[in-house]
């Protein structure tokens, strides 16, 4: 366990720094940061699978291109809605995922749900009005935006859950990067930006933490039972607060705190329940 906790601190860390940097670049086109965010991945991803000899198209090929489409859209309304929150409000937001995830599987997969979890899914989405109903400085732009990329989010996971166990992780991934890139590429063309000095270095970086996020905490749930690994996952939040109030000057009131808690603990509790089915 406590190399499955160095594994998820390294990965939440990965994603925070990620997180973190797609805010510094908000001078850049969305699709620009999500074409450099998915090429380094994608290079990454494809020489692991060459050098491993894994076959790189996979066998549910609708299923992982349905699933790199709406993983394409949560990643791309999350970083527009960067924009206009602080880091720690939209990354506790996106979490909300989970939730959608559950209401979808009920309809798509037949799945059935405690009513403790009932209970907590609400739990949660009461810390989203608290947090929107009494932060006055919450935009609602940004609300908006991350709230739809977190019900896109869930999708990705029923997908996935779809997808099972007939293809690779890291193939199911990469098909992800590969669309990214071609439409994060196309779709910035007229509005590219030139990078200069430090900001190549934090574009091709997003890449970089990207994939050692998602490889770290594929370790951790390998050696660890999942439902110990998976509330480590929030940690992250916790790291994009820091973050963002030592290098943005993100303000959080004591709403935003007590909401953002809220929907944390529910996701967290709901987890362990869920497992214990």
């Amino acid at each position: 366990m406590r190399k499955a906790l160095f594994y998820m601190i390294i990965s939440t860390f990965s994603f925070s720094l990620m997180n973190s940097f797609v805010k510094y670049l908000s001078d850049f086109p969305t699709f620009e940061i999500v074409f450099f965010r998915s090429v380094g991945s994608l290079v990454l991803g494809t020489s692991y699978i060459l050098l491993m000899g894994i076959p790189i198209l996979g066998n549910k090929r609708k299923l992982m291109t349905m699933r790199a489409i709406a993983g394409l859209t949560a990643m791309s309304l999350f970083f527009m809605s960067l924009q206009y929150l602080p880091a720690g409000t939209a990354v506790s937001l996106r979490y909300l995922a989970p939730i959608y995830a559950a209401i979808i599987a009920v309809f798509l997969l037949k799945e059935k749900l405690r009513t403790i979890q009932w209970f907590l899914f609400i739990l949660a989405f009461t810390g989203v009005l608290v947090i929107k109903g009494f932060d006055k400085e919450l935009n609602t732009t940004g609300l908006l935006l991350v709230l739809s990329a977190s019900v896109f989010s869930g999708l990705v996971y029923v997908l996935i859950r779809k997808i099972g166990n007939s293809d690779h992780p890291m193939v199911i991934v990469n098909y992800f990067m590969f669309i990214a890139t071609v439409i994060g590429g196309l779709l910035s063309i007229n509005d590219w930006i030139l990078p200069t000095g430090l900001n190549w270095i934090r574009l091709i970086s997003l890449g970089l933490f990207g994939f050692f996020g998602q490889i770290f905490m594929t370790k951790a749930f390998q050696i660890a039972k999942t439902n110990l690994v998976a509330p480590l996952k929030y940690i992250e939040v916790i790291f994009t607060i820091i973050i963002g109030v030592t290098w943005f000057g993100d303000i959080y009131t004591i709403w935003s705190c007590i909401g953002i808690l809220m929907i944390i603990s529910a996701l967290v509790a709901n987890v362990v329940v869920g497992r214990g089915k």
